[in-house]
């Protein structure tokens, strides 16, 4: 009996080897994908990566599901939440250039280099006021703001976004002095603008399009040097009214995802290799165009060389404006 137990527990220990070894033995990916947005649900990261995700399923032998980590400062929950779990490629993070601001902010202690990106995209941003305000043009908006410092309210999506970063830029280059309301994102920013709870916001042409479109909010001015054509009409851009602002403009959107720079190699050629199959797809282009999207389609080290910029440019602007926790040199952020 005794050595009949042996048997069987010999039999068992090798069996579950056997499990193991062939588990390990398995390409990456064999099971489902999660990525965890640090944004709201409805604004421009969560829509790209529920667009792009769904591109790249059709090139990965598993689903990927988007699911939604917000808050914290500058999307910190949400890459807290990836960078906590293990770095195997089946946690991604969705994220944006606005994410490169959480540590000197306070919101977490590493370099954003931290991560290995993929870049879908961006669309410019623009500043609108509710349909029925009384500010007809980008001037009216900013002398009411001079007249009566930091009382008009502005909604510009979490503090350190780049919508944040550009309204910051708008004052500095202007002169006037807002009152800023953070929000979760940018679609509940927009979503205060209609109902009136504040004066204006500045996101991105792509999240507002439906609304102008709508008649629900009135584009006041392009925050990029060259006027935008929209829904048969032209949104002039704040470049040609005030010539300060190209000091601090313009800031453009990097919108995406990103694993683990710890992730094995493996893991990263296959994520890669769907991105570009996706990136190339008529679906992505079409999808580009219909939603006021430029596409970028950077991986690995191309898109870290323009975080690493962008990291650069919105710490030190941050800083040097009053409005960072963290001096960028504690964290080895270079100047640009």
């Amino acid at each position: 009996m005794k050595n009949l137990a042996t048997s069987i527990g010999l039999a068992a220990a090798l069996a579950a080897s056997l499990a193991v070894s062939s588990a390990s033995a398995q390409e990456y990916p064999f099971r489902d994908i999660t990525t965890a947005v640090v944004w709201g649900a409805g604004g421009g990261t969560d829509s790209i990566n529920r667009m792009i995700m769904a591109e790249m399923e059709k090139h990965l032998p598993v689903s990927i599901s988007v699911i939604n980590q917000t808050g914290g400062v500058a999307g910190s929950n949400g890459m807290t939440y990836v960078m906590n779990q293990p770095d195997d490629g089946y946690t991604l993070v969705g994220l944006s250039e606005s994410n490169v601001t959480a540590a000197v902010q306070g919101g977490w202690d590493r370099r954003f280099n931290y991560w290995h990106p993929f870049i879908v995209g961006g669309s410019p941003d623009l500043i609108s006021v509710p349909a029925n305000s009384p500010y007809n043009t980008l001037q009216d908006l900013v002398e009411a703001a001079k007249a009566a410092p930091g009382t008009i309210p502005a909604a510009a999506s979490g503090s350190g976004s780049i919508h944040h970063l550009n309204l910051l830029a708008v004052e500095n280059g202007t002169g006037a002095t807002f009152k800023f309301v953070p929000y979760k994102g940018s679609a509940p920013g927009q979503e205060a603008a209609v109902a009136g709870e504040v004066d204006l916001v500045v996101t991105s042409l792509a999240e507002q399009a439906p609304l102008i479109a709508g008649g629900q909010l009135k584009p006041l001015a392009m925050l990029t040097p060259e006027d935008a054509q929209f829904n048969g009409q032209t949104i002039k851009s704040a470049f040609s009214m005030y010539d300060g602002l190209d000091k601090y403009l313009p800031l453009k959107q990097a919108i995406g995802f990103a694993v683990h720079a710890s992730a094995p190699e493996d893991v990263k050629d296959k994520l890669t290799a769907a991105f570009q199959e996706a990136i190339a797809s008529d679906v992505v282009a079409e999808w580009a165009a219909a939603n006021n999207y430029d596409i970028g389609g950077q991986s690995g080290a191309e898109a870290t060389a323009i975080f690493d910029k962008l990291e650069s440019t919105f710490a030190w602007t941050l800083w040097e404006l009053g409005a960072a926790k963290v001096d960028p040199t504690s964290l080895n952020i270079p100047k640009p």
